[in-house]
């Protein structure tokens, strides 16, 4: 499978390229995210690498939850990407993304996201098979109901997290790894018809 990944999610977001069984990444800043020079960002990024969209075949694109204009800025490049060179849109998000290396390792596991003050959690089964909508929770409720579970927080998220949720049982911080999303998709766990943002009340 060989693809583009573009993640605009955070104020640090990431272009990933898979192709002939070569792998590249580059960090983009926050300024990066203006639909016009993400498009630059793109070309430089396949031209750095001596590759080109023939290479490819599918676009992967974070649907969030995140930066509003950095997803809808990412959301709109992919499409005119994929509509102009005939590749296939996948969306995906980082709930899903953070439990990905867990697949039919833990019965269940619950992603934690800090989004805009308030925190977030989403809970999947062994297969990701059935899963709960993102449901907004307290420092109080995380404490006195999910002590125990088995709970994921993507580790450049860490610094925004309050200590006392660090400090539970069971919490794993994980780097989020674009590699990943092949495994997701195969299985069909990800988006492929209606690739809209990922908005948090």
């Amino acid at each position: 499978m060989n693809f583009l990944s573009i993640d605009c999610s955070t104020e640090i977001g990431s272009l990933f390229l898979k192709t002939k069984s070569r792998t590249f990444n580059k960090i983009l800043q926050s300024d990066k995210y203006d639909n016009d020079l993400l498009m630059k960002h793109i070309l430089d990024f396949f031209k750095e690498n001596n590759s080109e969209f023939n290479d490819i075949s599918e676009i992967f694109v974070n649907q969030g939850p995140g930066n509003f204009s950095g997803l809808r800025g990412s959301l709109a490049t992919a499409k005119g990407i994929s509509l102009s060179k005939n590749l296939k849109l996948i969306g995906f998000n980082t709930f899903i993304w953070s439990c990905a290396k867990f697949i039919n390792k833990k019965e269940s596991i619950y992603s934690i996201i800090k989004f805009r003050e308030k925190y977030f959690i989403k809970k999947f089964d062994k297969n990701f098979t059935t899963f709960s909508r993102p449901e907004e929770i307290t420092v109080d409720q995380l404490i006195n109901k999910y002590n125990n579970n088995f709970k994921v927080i993507v580790k450049n998220h860490k610094k925004y997290f309050d200590e006392k949720i660090l400090k539970l049982n069971n919490v794993n911080m994980v780097d989020l790894d674009h590699n990943e999303l092949e495994l997701l998709k195969i299985k069909g766990l990800l988006n492929e018809d209606l690739i809209k943002p990922l908005y948090l009340s």
